[in-house]
C-alpha cells in the first residue's frame, strides 16, 4: 500500500468521525472524489430528475471525468483535512 493510500484509507475513516457534519456542497464533493478515486470515471445511467439526491451525486461524480485515482485520493485527503480543522 502506497503512502497515499494510507493517507486516503485514513481520511476515509476520519470522515466518518468528523465533530460536525459537512455543509451539502462539501459532502458531494467527498462523495465525488471517494467515487472517483476508487470506481473511476463516472459509469452507468444518470438518475432521473426525480431522484434528486441521487442525480446531484451523480452529476457531481461525473465533473471529475478525467481526474485519475491519486489526483482524486490527494483532494479527498485535503479536504477531509480542511474540514478537520473548521
Amino acid at each position: 500500500m502506497s503512502d497515499l493510500d494510507s493517507q486516503f484509507a485514513v481520511a476515509a475513516d476520519d470522515a466518518q468521525q468528523l465533530a460536525e457534519r459537512p455543509d451539502n456542497a462539501d459532502l458531494l464533493k467527498m462523495y465525488a472524489l471517494y467515487k472517483q478515486a476508487t470506481d473511476g470515471d463516472a459509469s452507468g445511467k444518470r438518475p432521473g430528475r426525480l431522484a434528486l439526491v441521487d442525480r446531484a451525486k451523480y452529476d457531481a461524480w461525473a465533473e471529475l471525468v478525467g481526474t485519475s485515482p491519486d489526483d482524486a485520493q490527494q483532494a479527498y485527503v485535503d479536504l477531509v483535512e480542511r474540514l478537520k480543522t473548521n
